[in-house]
């Protein structure tokens, strides 16, 4: 049994799980934060997306144990104080999600592209970096308009999709 401490969402939580355990698993199922979704347990879907140390991460991909003394944000840490970060705020205004399922990662990806790109994001880069996460509803296209708007108002994006 592993004994894991970190903090998420700006909390320090500890806990202990299997040697095995996926990071996605010791989220949802130790924390009770279900926002991370369980896709598809191979990196190829996306939908368990956080911020491990501000970088994004596929969850699945990585052992809980390896997480320890990490700083982990999930979608259930983006709001702050009732408001929404601006890129779910964008994810909403832009019809950004269908079904939903994705979108915790899809949101979770946004928010470290626009960290690491800022004002050189454009339809291009956006559509590039979300190769890994898969959408089976939207075609993309308002998900790709959500990033850019979301980067506009924040200060990045060279320009917003209309």
């Amino acid at each position: 049994m592993a004994k894991i401490t970190m903090t998420v969402n700006g909390r320090q939580v500890a806990g202990t799980c299997d040697d095995r355990t996926l990071l996605v698993h010791f989220i949802r199922e130790n924390l009770g934060l279900t926002g991370t979704h369980v896709g598809c347990d191979t990196t190829q879907c996306g939908t368990c997306v956080i911020l491990m140390d501000g970088q994004s991460v596929k969850s699945c991909s990585i052992l809980a144990a390896q997480a320890e003394g990490s700083a982990i944000t999930t979608i259930e840490g983006l709001a702050q104080q009732g408001e929404l970060h601006p890129v779910q705020a964008a994810f909403n205004a832009h019809h950004g999600l269908q079904c939903g399922f994705c979108t915790p990662g899809m949101v979770m990806t946004a928010v470290d592209m626009i960290r690491r790109h800022g004002g050189n994001l454009d339809e291009g880069r956006v559509r590039a970096e979300l190769e890994g996460n898969i959408c089976r509803c939207t075609g993309y296209h308002n998900i790709v308009k959500a990033i850019l708007a979301a980067a506009a108002a924040m200060g990045g994006a060279r320009q917003a999709a209309e």
